[in-house]
């Protein structure tokens, strides 16, 4: 499944191109005061004020399962901008990506889709710790585009985002990154049972606010105007993503 297929199937429920492999020496390195960050598969994780301010934030709100996969989203979105060449605010690219499901949780979900709902979550968070309308807004968008096509057309800081977490969603991009730097990925951020819980997660929030769930006109009309028109469900693509489910 390819990352324009994954943002058809989620913009429409609630990016793969030929990208060379990465050849990066897995390390891992633990942060303690005095000591480097940790480095996971070659990428720095994010340790600003902010970035810790906004992880601790993530990780109030999120469950386990779902702080992991934020972590994941992050690494495997730079792994593969990495591997695209690209250049990115890494700042901006953590904050996006450990911040987009906000919109999933019990304190932050709402009437607007959940990309909105967090976007707007997010935002007022960095505002409140003194971030840069123009950063925070950069931020919003990564995270209100994550799920639609829009965001790979966007700068990389927007792209990775939705690069990241379709990467983690449905295995889609992951020819990009080598065998080693996933399982690096993997230990560092276990998924915890993530296919159930997320597609569960999604759900309670379809069954709190059922107008969440609205999806393209054009998919509308398509299913009444089209003989043999069909759209496939995002589910089977989570079920059958690259990934062996685990409780640790």
């Amino acid at each position: 499944m390819d990352r324009r297929e994954f943002g058809r199937w989620i913009a429409a429920a609630i990016v793969t191109r030929s990208l060379p492999r990465t050849s990066n020496i897995v390390t891992r390195m633990h942060h303690h005061p005095g000591t480097q960050p940790t480095v996971v598969a070659g990428i720095r994780i994010v340790d600003s004020t902010i970035a810790k301010q906004a992880e601790q934030f993530a990780r109030a709100a999120y469950q386990p399962y779902l702080f992991n996969h934020a972590m994941r989203t992050f690494l495997f979105g730079s792994l593969i901008g990495k591997a695209m060449k690209l250049e990115w605010d890494e700042e901006l690219v953590f904050l996006a990506a450990i911040m987009h499901d906000l919109g999933l949780t019990v304190q932050h979900m709402g009437p607007l889709p959940f990309e909105l709902s967090g976007a707007q979550a997010a935002r007022a968070f960095l505002h409140g710790h003194g971030v840069s309308t123009e950063r925070a807004n950069v931020v919003w968008d990564g995270i209100a585009l994550h799920p639609t096509m829009v965001a790979e057309f966007k700068q990389p800081e927007v792209a990775l985002i939705a690069a990241g977490a379709a990467a983690d969603v449905t295995g889609s991009g992951l020819d990009a990154v080598s065998a080693d730097a996933r399982a690096a990925v993997l230990h560092y951020a276990p998924r915890l049972g993530f296919k159930h819980a997320f597609v569960h997660s999604c759900a309670d929030v379809v069954r709190r606010y059922p107008r969440v769930a609205s999806r393209s006109f054009m998919r509308d009309i398509g299913e009444r105007y089209v003989p043999g028109f069909s759209e496939p469900n995002i589910c089977d693509a989570i079920e059958h993503a690259p990934f062996e489910e685990g409780s640790s």
